[in-house]
């Protein structure tokens, strides 16, 4: 129940920026907002604006405050702000919802990832995290399920059907936010804050889920003596990033950017590839999405165990390349006009298994290799970072090729995120730390730690 209630978090922004895309069609029409390209992307650049700004104050928050507090609020927030998107009446309000809705989902991946990695036992850890991470194209899929019923004219005004669609997701996160009052606090996070008894309580708590034999058989923990603190100043976060593991944050600006990039730029516009260069009616770009989706689903799944055997140093920076060489194929083909939009969706399923891979790694890396003190402002830091550099211009600088209508100008952008994928994929070659199998303490010290 702890996985499913948290790894919601991937499927709802999976389902958000599916139906940002698979409903840009209808979205330009005089009936919807009457969009143009531009404004399908710049809201699509607002959404993950919000999640910038949501993923640092909500980091902030989630440090000092702790994870359960954090990871409740952001999704009423969540909640709240994509019902509200379903009455949107212009593109500013349009706009506005969309922001607020990046912004819970954005606090969400602060608050959800620091208490995964603190809940899941190390030898587990890299492939829970590549499957939750991964469960991102569940909601894609179930994105683009919906676009297919709520558009098709004859079964539902396609009118009224948009706005039905932005319902899912606020009625999957009222079923979650029931969910989550069972989910416990980090204790990780409440004994390094002085909550040694509540930290004690949960333990005794999970303990008590499994057989007396499979507790009797743990190995006996190693004491150490914490000098605990209600919050970390911003100066030791600052020193701690930026000097103790400069290194380590260059690493995650590399693999956050890159993959930020690679993802929202082809995905938010894929849509529009398709009505505009194969003129795929809008009600039928669902179709094309779902084996996308399932590509992304499977990457995870299938290479996830490798991240925890074979080693993340390997695996991190073999999926990167990977991705990066065969987008940059894909990008000559398309340039060339040598796809059909079927073969085009059968080139992303194919770049998209190593990519998804790719891309949860680098939400597992930079949730792994900080202090548990800064854990869920490190995780906002890169994300936001990330996002800002690859998220926000990557839509909206392939929305501009598109509007050129020359498959030339569209691979360009494409050719940029492979070169982006590529120098990530050296940057974990030479700084990547080898975390698997090794408890969160081993891989980066706490600043709690006395000795």
């Amino acid at each position: 129940m702890v996985i499913v209630a948290l790894g919601i978090t991937w499927i709802l922004d999976g389902l958000e920026v599916t139906l940002a895309g698979a409903l840009s069609g209808e979205l330009k029409q005089n009936s919807a907002l009457g969009l143009s390209d531009g404004e399908v992307g710049l809201a699509g650049s607002c959404y993950l604006a919000g999640a910038v700004f949501g993923a640092f104050f909500f980091g902030w928050l989630t440090d000092r405050l702790g994870r359960k507090k954090l990871f409740t609020v952001t999704l009423v927030l969540y909640l709240l702000a994509t019902a509200a998107t379903a009455l949107s009446w212009n593109f500013y309000s349009f706009a506005v919802f969309r922001l607020l809705t990046g912004a819970g989902i954005g606090g969400e991946y602060t608050a959800i990832n620091s208490t995964i990695q603190e809940l899941i036992p190390a030898r587990f850890r890299g492939w829970t995290d590549l499957v939750i991470n991964g469960s991102f194209w569940l909601g894609a899929a179930m994105g683009a399920g919906g676009s297919i019923v709520l558009l098709d004219p004859r079964l539902i005004n396609p009118a009224l059907g948009w706005r039905l669609a932005f319902l899912i997701g606020a009625t999957i996160g009222l079923v979650i936010v029931i969910m989550r009052m069972w989910i416990p606090e980090s204790p990780r996070w409440l004994v390094t804050h002085g909550f040694a008894r509540a930290a004690e309580k949960v333990v005794r708590g999970i303990e008590a889920q499994f057989t007396r034999d499979a507790v009797l058989q743990r190995n006996e923990p190693k004491r150490v003596r914490l000098r605990t603190r209600d919050h970390t100043p911003l100066i030791d976060v600052a020193r701690t990033l930026f000097v103790t593991y400069r290194h380590r944050t260059m690493l995650g600006l590399c693999l956050m950017a890159a993959q930020a990039f690679f993802y929202n730029a082809i995905f938010f516009t894929y849509a529009l590839i398709l009505t505009d260069f194969y003129h795929i009616p809008s009600d039928g770009v669902g179709w094309y999405i779902l084996p996308f989706a399932a590509g992304n689903v499977l990457g995870p799944i299938v290479l996830g165990r490798l991240f925890d055997t074979v080693g993340r140093k390997i695996m991190i920076s073999s999926t990167y390349a990977l991705s990066g060489a065969m987008l940059a194929v894909t990008a000559y083909l398309f340039s060339q006009d040598l796809l059909s939009a079927g073969q085009l969706t059968i080139a992303w399923m194919i770049v998209f298994f190593f990519a998804s891979a790719a891309a949860s790694s680098a939400y597992l890396t930079v949730s792994e290799i900080f202090p548990l003190e800064l854990r869920a402002l490190a995780i906002a830091f890169f994300y936001a970072i990330g996002t800002a550099v690859g998220g926000i211009i990557g839509p909206l600088l392939i929305g501009v090729l598109i509007s050129t209508g020359s498959r030339g100008s569209v691979a360009v952008g494409y050719w940029i995120g492979s070169a982006l994928m590529i120098a990530a994929a050296v940057a974990e070659a030479l700084w990547g730390v080898a975390a698997e199998r090794k408890s969160l303490e081993t891989v980066s010290r706490p600043l709690a730690f006395i000795d």
